[in-house]
């Protein structure tokens, strides 16, 4: 067994630095001309983000001083969102890097592919520098004699200077010396001077690539903090009410509208606290519900911690009262202590336990992670003796309890746990390890109700899962 958890450790320490050089090399690597300091800006930016990052979770699970796990949490479990969107970005950037150099390869081609205007005598001449005299032609008249004009007809030659009768010999004689002057590989800009075609600058192919380098990680680092940006003013902005209607075949009609407002994964903490909590109290009381159902994973710490965080709690507002049940993370966190003080504020925890409310029965089992302390759900002590002929809803935090329920004939399960995946992709693991991510399903007789939950664990980031408070509306199909 202990060989297994090392092979999956040293895997995943494996992956994560792989895909951590990936995101290096693509950001940093590929967008400077040679080592210097911006490489070595985004190494430290990099093995910093993730020291913060596993600072932060050892810290909260390790139980740190209150005031170190805040200094941590925000910048190590923002850097998680990020490095997830900067790896899905760059990947993204592999399908456009080779479209984006293909269309500036066709561009350039296009460019030297385009005839180049010739080039008259005439304007040889015009763009001869001012105070230069211009070349004789045979149409020329003869200039004054001068020292330098040996070869105007009608004047002697200098001794041991040949003579030149013809124009075009002097021509000849001018384009050989233009042709010695001029280097056989051509300059670095990209236009040759004359009107034949020139090969591309060898600088051409590297500069292009270091563009498309450029573009691309530019495009794929402000696509992953815009996204993490907008993820994160979306969970600290509130969770939003949603409503859905459940009909249920055992409820008389007198109780045809009841609301219950159902939250979930609060997640109290080191970054969500007492504002957060105000909020969503503030949320579920303007929705007016006839019972308040809190389903799990309400805080991630002590409360001696977090007491103050949770102090809103006692302002929660329902006709027929607010209910808890435990979560995972209640278990991470100590749950009794949390049992009593959700008493203290007010709050009824249902552990292993029934209510008989007017015109159904009301639930709550513990989770499945207190059977580690002997403090599992037990249906049994829940669910075993009530009367079937009622309808009964059930709160465990887990859709996996799911099952239990439909032994026992439950009419309708509320639950959270899944955050609806939280973040993009993660909506397709959450997805493989529970019945239901999100919203109602239908098992048997027997339905089930997931919240995406209020708020958020780790990254106070959602992307692709908005948080939520829902509003259950019972209907009865004998109304």
């Amino acid at each position: 067994m202990m060989v297994v958890f090392v092979l999956v450790a040293l895997l995943v320490v494996g992956v994560l630095v792989t895909s951590n050089w990936y995101v290096w090399r693509r950001l940093f690597r590929d967008t400077t001309r040679g080592p210097g300091p911006a490489r070595r800006i985004g190494a430290a930016v990099i093995a910093g983000g993730w020291a913060l990052a596993v600072g932060a979770l050892v810290a909260e699970r390790a139980g740190a001083p209150f005031w170190l796990q805040r200094v941590l949490a925000w910048p190590g479990f923002l850097w998680l969102a990020l490095s997830i969107y900067l790896l899905l970005a760059v990947l993204a950037g592999e399908v456009v890097r080779p479209l984006l150099r293909r269309y500036l390869e066709r561009r350039a081609a296009a460019r030297q592919a385009e005839p180049q205007p010739s080039v008259s005598p005439a304007a040889d001449t015009e763009r001869i520098p001012a105070g230069t005299a211009p070349p004789k032609t045979s149409d020329t008249p003869d200039a004054p004699d001068t020292p330098n004009t040996p070869d105007a007809p009608g004047t002697p030659d200098a001794p041991g200077t040949p003579k030149t009768h013809d124009a075009r010999d002097a021509r000849n004689t001018r384009d050989a010396r233009n042709t010695l002057d001029t280097p056989d590989t051509p300059s670095s800009g990209d236009t040759p001077s004359s009107g034949d075609e020139a090969p591309p600058s060898p600088l051409a192919l590297p500069s292009r690539r270091l563009f498309v380098s450029r573009v691309v990680a530019g495009a794929a680092a402000a696509a992953a903090v815009g996204t993490v940006g907008y993820g994160t003013y979306g969970v600290l902005s509130g969770p939003k009410v949603k409503r859905v209607t459940v009909p249920l075949a055992k409820l008389p009609r007198a109780a045809h509208g009841f609301r219950i407002a159902v939250v979930s994964d609060i997640h109290l903490g080191p970054v969500l606290g007492r504002g957060f909590a105000q909020q969503v109290v503030d949320t579920i009381n303007a929705t007016q519900p006839d019972l308040i159902a809190v389903v799990g994973d309400l805080v991630d710490g002590s409360v001696k911690d977090l007491g103050p965080a949770a102090a809103p709690l006692a302002q929660l507002k329902a006709r027929h009262g607010a209910y808890f049940v435990t979560g995972n993370h209640e278990y991470f966190s100590g749950a009794e202590q949390w049992v009593a003080e959700v008493r203290r504020l007010g709050l009824l925890p249902l552990e292993n336990a029934r209510t008989e409310l007017p015109h159904f029965d009301l639930a709550g089992v513990n989770d499945v992670a207190g059977e580690d302390e002997g403090q599992g759900p037990d249906y049994a002590k829940a669910l075993g003796d009530r009367d079937r002929s009622r309808a009964c809803v059930l709160l465990a935090h887990q859709p996996v309890q799911i099952h239990d329920a439909v032994d026992h004939a439950v009419d309708l399960q509320l639950s959270g746990h899944t955050h609806g995946g939280q973040l993009w992709p993660g909506n397709l693991i959450a997805g493989a390890a529970n019945p239901t991510l999100a919203g109602l399903d239908r098992y048997g007789d027997t339905q089930l109700y997931v919240s995406r939950g209020a708020g958020a664990w780790g990254p106070p980031t959602r992307v692709g899962a908005p948080s939520d408070i829902t509003v259950i509306e019972l209907a009865s199909r004998k109304a």
